[in-house]
């Protein structure tokens, strides 16, 4: 598996190594001991979940607080997504800072958002399928927003021509400045 690191301490970008002939392709998606060393500790994962998305829905920026703060490993199946994780950590040098790729089914890339950082993405073709495991389970009480579009991060979404497609709680949601955070 290929690792980058990002500009923000902690978020990477893993690609699995894709074994490809005339009848089609084979990778390996996860293998915990691979992961565990390309992140540098123990991760265990809880639940997998699955979204489906027309283009234009941009969905986030999501996180939960602790006790139920959640790494995320994500990846997109179908289609093509614009993916962000903004870091939210508020003693951190980084504390507002996003980084963003395009993921997208053709080149099977993956993005690693450790706790203490909201996630959020835009899908930038019809019917992208986006894939979640993460490291703890849902908790309503812990969940919370931040503002897709505020001015203080300046997260640079992709223009498809229109104003992106949110829930009620995205377009909603509070300023980073007036989140709870970690």
């Amino acid at each position: 598996m290929l690792t980058t690191a990002t500009p923000l301490p902690g978020v990477l970008l893993l690609e699995p190594k894709l074994f490809a002939d005339a009848r089609g392709f084979f990778m390996e998606s996860f293998n915990q001991r691979v992961f565990e060393s390309a992140v540098g500790f123990a991760v265990s994962f809880v639940q997998d979940n699955h979204s489906c998305s027309e283009r234009g829905v941009l969905r986030g920026l999501h996180y939960q607080l602790p006790p139920h703060a959640q790494g995320k490993l994500v990846r997109v199946v179908q289609g093509r997504a614009f993916d962000v994780a903004v870091d939210i950590r508020r003693g951190s040098p980084s504390f507002g800072r996003w980084y963003g790729a395009t993921l997208d089914a053709l080149r099977h890339q993956q993005m690693w958002i450790p706790p203490g950082f909201a996630h959020g993405f835009l899908a930038l073709e019809n019917d992208t399928h986006f894939l979640y495991k993460t490291t703890d389970y849902y908790a309503r009480d812990c969940e919370r927003t931040i503002a897709w579009n505020d001015p203080a991060l300046a997260i640079d979404w992709p223009d498809l021509g229109s104003p992106p497609l949110l829930a009620d709680k995205d377009a909603s949601a509070p300023l980073l400045a007036d989140a709870q955070t970690f």
